[in-house]
């Protein structure tokens, strides 16, 4: 196989070896994340799966998997750059291998301020499900050789990517149609009492927190902004030891087991649909099966797995040998 590096935005190829996927880094510019007051960046980096022979293959189309990573993770870490518990590149080339068939994957990079953006709309972090839904998809769609309608595209995420996956997937089937959330966090649950979330006053200190404050002070971010509370600008659920009704109510409205109801029509719409969970996930576990509960009390059909693991051990065999293959098989059918 043709060894694929990733050097200063260039894929690089070794010669005398075989063709494999090419890489790209490239940079989309969101107006949806413009003025965000957090500071972070309007322009996201985004990474670029191509498969073997795109180059050469004329005027022929592809579909799209969009991808979304999780918390405090970012594209750098999922695309083989830093060792991690997953590579895309070698995932694809290994799926490739097995037959999956051919189609770009892309992935925007999350990580903001707060380690993570929630895939979330907020004047805090910036407006990420129109950021993903359509800004990233119509440069997408302008700039690679797409098939440039619904039926083309994929969406799928792990853990905070998972749950961005549903959250954008329920509110935008114009644009997408088939879906899969990985261990998706954040499906249900109540605000943690006795965090130390409080206890942050500025930007800076929050990369020093344990992983705990950090989702909490995201999820506020996200879910509770306050653009009169600076340097934070958030709302946090709990004052001086006394839950705050209010501001937990704005976090259990953005619950996907809370807003379901409200999108069935919508996920009618996909023709795939997949979630999963490992057995060693006690606070996502229960919710996957809940999920899955509902889902097919509306006679959604779905695929459904609780599989032996826990929150990163697999995740890089689930997308080979699951979730891609689902995606492949989509894709195949919706040619017809």
């Amino acid at each position: 196989m043709k060894t694929v590096l990733l050097l200063l935005g260039f894929a690089l190829a070794m010669p005398g070896q075989d063709a494999a996927g090419k890489v790209q880094r490239i940079q989309v510019h969101g107006g949806s994340l413009e003025g965000n007051l957090s500071g972070d960046a309007a322009d996201r980096d985004v990474m670029v799966w191509l498969p073997p022979g795109y180059a050469g293959s004329g005027a022929r189309r592809y579909p799209v998997l969009y991808l979304l990573h999780g918390f405090t993770d970012n594209t750098d870490n999922w695309w083989g750059v830093n060792k991690h518990f997953v590579s895309v590149p070698a995932v694809m080339d290994k799926a490739q291998a097995a037959g999956a068939g051919d189609m770009i994957v892309v992935m925007p990079n999350a990580f903001t301020r707060f380690q993570g953006s929630m895939y979330s709309s907020s004047v805090v972090t910036g407006d990420w499900e129109t950021f993903v839904a359509t800004e990233l998809v119509a440069y997408v769609d302008k700039h690679y050789r797409t098939q440039a309608r619904r039926e083309g595209r994929g969406l799928a995420g792990h853990s905070m990517g998972g749950y961005g996956a549903l959250r954008i997937a329920m509110k935008r089937p114009d644009v997408f149609s088939a879906l899969y959330a990985l261990n998706p966090c954040c499906l249900a649950g109540e605000p943690r009492a006795g965090s130390k979330a409080g206890a942050i006053r500025v930007p800076e200190e929050i990369a020093k927190a344990d992983f705990f404050t950090k989702a909490e002070l995201a999820s506020a971010a996200a879910w509770s902004p306050n653009p009169n509370k600076p340097p934070l600008y958030v709302d946090l659920p709990f004052e001086d030891g006394q839950l705050r009704a209010e501001i937990a109510a704005k976090w259990q409205a953005n619950r996907p087991l809370a807003f379901l109801d409200q999108y069935i029509h919508a996920l009618r719409r996909y023709s795939r649909i997949g979630i999963d969970a490992g057995t060693k996930e006690p606070a996502i576990e229960p919710t996957v099966r809940a999920l899955h509960a509902r889902l097919e009390a509306y006679g959604i059909r779905h695929a459904y797995e609780i599989y032996e693991g826990g929150h990163v051990d697999r995740v890089a065999e689930r997308l080979e040998k699951v979730v891609l293959p689902m995606m492949a098989e989509h894709f195949r059918t919706v040619r017809r």
